[in-house]
């Protein structure tokens, strides 16, 4: 077939109609079958249909891969970026370096003085002159003493370790009687362990040591051996297996006083116990913290469901309020039992953190929801500050309840927005799916806005669990979780010195050979004022003897 292209332009024709009208086959007619027209079309449709495939699969791939960046962005900042979570609303990279300031007390501050220490007991030494040094270099004549001394003293520190060499006197009757025996020995001083050679001081420093200060127990006997104490690890093993039951009582008593206070705080963290378990997995295990006002209980678990805080708190009495995260096993808790969750804001502000750390283009978004964040505590602390005064503290409350409408109103608002990034959006889910629980604290002013006092609870544990490396059987991680309890409840609840009570505690166990069974003078919300004084921190020395007019019945 012959053509011939007309390179004339058309008027009233635009470029493309031109450019189709000028092609050589524009004015030829093709004819097709109707079965190949149909396939034309069904190949068509079917190559769009994969192209749109194509697509869809290059956006879904493009999402994970920026995804990933995001957790390699996260992962990097938790390995080698700071740990504070203090920001502003530039990122690092922006931020203007500051000027340091000078570390150490601040001129122009208020020092806190000298501190005092003559609670101690003094040694007294006297310094003198030799007597070639008190004559006079000229003449040679001596020096007399004058009235009075220039006085100064020195803080020592003397560690040492001793054996208690004890004699027992034994009597002979001298009457004729046949009520006494032929030879009378006085009583044994009391042990804490039968046979056992350590004494209780012994063994208050294993425990403050191990469970109080985060100190291996090779570390201790390394320390103790240059003193000359060179005790087995498998008899400090043995020993605190045998004391491991004298405590139970106490913390039951614990978690007794704290169902019936009503409002705690809640969270766990990983443990170790290095002894195999038939039907588990590996050594992993909890360590869950419940802290109220007048206690602090550890529960030691093999696993993280809800099963462990359904059986804490199967024994409530009173309708309590959980301050936790958000983790499911507490919503599975609340469904069954009569538990109220207030949620935490600190975890609500570190997904924002999050976010803004892992994806760069919502830092100024999601840093403008940290400020948000920040003014709500900023106006809850301002509300709680006039609790005393009801009209000031109406108005900071009617200020804090505004702020929340508006925060509420504002995620609505966002989660509308379909350019919203997926990321962003999932975090704006959770705050609109927990904002229920997460604003408890507005109507009910004595619940945390966060759960940082659980969190802080633990801090100490996890420092032993780097230490020494978890337990090392069942029956050790029990104990931990027994120590950790009455431990944290005696510095952190009630500021009672723990070498005190643990000396006295022990000393009772000892001189009945098993716990005492009144333990009201042991339990710091059913002893007396005076006794409470004196066995808090401060109020004395650690080698003073228990009060003469305190009586501790220890039957």
């Amino acid at each position: 077939m012959l053509y011939e292209a007309s390179h004339t332009p058309i008027d009233g024709v635009d470029a493309p109609s031109q450019a189709a009208a000028s092609a050589p086959f524009a004015e030829i007619m093709v004819s097709i079958s109707k079965q190949e027209y149909v396939q034309l079309k069904w190949d068509a449709q079917y190559w769009q249909r994969r192209h749109q495939r194509t697509l869809s699969r290059e956006a879904e791939l493009k999402d994970q891969i920026e995804t990933l960046r995001a957790q390699v962005r996260d992962l990097r900042q938790r390995l080698f970026g700071r740990k504070t979570e203090k920001s502003t609303a530039q990122s690092e990279q922006h931020r203007q370096p500051e000027a340091k300031r000078p570390r150490g007390q601040q001129r122009g501050s208020v020092g806190h003085g000298r501190v005092d220490f003559s609670h101690l007991p003094a040694r007294e030494e006297e310094c003198h002159f030799s007597e070639a040094e008190r004559c006079c270099p000229k003449c040679g004549k001596a020096a007399a003493v004058f009235p009075g001394t220039e006085e100064s003293e020195i803080i020592e520190i003397e560690v040492q370790a001793y054996r208690r060499m004890i004699r027992r006197q034994r009597y002979r009757p001298s009457c004729q009687c046949e009520d006494l025996p032929g030879i009378m020995t006085a009583p044994v001083p009391a042990r804490l362990i039968p046979k056992g050679r350590l004494g209780i001081s012994v063994w208050v420093e294993i425990l403050l040591s191990k469970y109080l200060y985060a100190q291996p127990t090779n570390r201790l006997l390394q320390s103790w051996a240059n003193i000359g104490l060179t005790p087995s690890q498998g008899t400090i093993i043995g020993g605190l297996k045998y004391l491991a039951p004298l405590f139970t009582p106490v913390v039951e008593a614990l978690q007794a006083q704290q169902l019936t206070e009503g409002l705690c705080h809640a969270d766990e963290t990983g443990w170790r116990v290095f002894e195999p378990m038939e039907g588990k997995v590996g050594y992993r295990w909890y360590l869950w913290v419940i802290r109220s006002t007048s206690a602090i209980v550890y529960v030691m678990a093999p696993g993280r469901s809800a099963a462990v805080p359904l059986t804490y708190f199967s024994q409530l009495l009173v309708q309590t309020v959980v301050v936790c995260d958000r983790y499911a096993a507490y919503k599975k808790v609340a469904r069954l039992i009569d538990l109220l969750l207030a949620f935490c804001w600190a975890h609500v502000r570190r997904d924002f953190l999050t976010l803004a750390r892992s994806y760069p283009d919502t830092e100024t978004w999601a840093m403008g929801w940290v400020a948000r964040i920040g003014t709500l505590y900023h106006l809850n602390d301002a509300r709680l500050a006039v609790r005393d005064d009801p009209v000031r503290f109406t108005e900071r409350d009617r200020q804090l309840r505004a702020h929340l409408e508006q925060m509420s109103a504002d995620r609505g608002a966002q989660l509308a927005d379909a350019s919203l990034r997926r990321a962003a959006h999932k975090v704006l889910v959770s705050l609109q799916n927990h904002w229920e629980g997460l604003t408890v604290f507005v109507d009910r002013p004595e619940i945390a806005m966060d759960n940082n006092a659980a969190e802080s609870a633990l801090r100490n544990e996890v420092l032993g669990r780097k230490a020494y490396y978890g337990s090392g059987s069942v029956w050790a991680a029990h104990l931990a979780g027994s120590l950790f309890s009455l431990l944290m409840t005696l510095v952190h609840c009630w500021q009672i010195n723990p070498r005190l009570w643990l000396t006295q505690y022990l000393q009772a166990c000892a001189e009945h050979g098993h716990p005492p069974t009144d333990l009201s003078p042991f339990l710091p919300w059913t002893m007396s004022a005076q006794r409470l004084a004196a066995l808090r921190l401060g109020g004395g020395s650690s080698t003073a003897p228990t009060p003469t007019d305190i009586v501790i019945d220890t039957s």
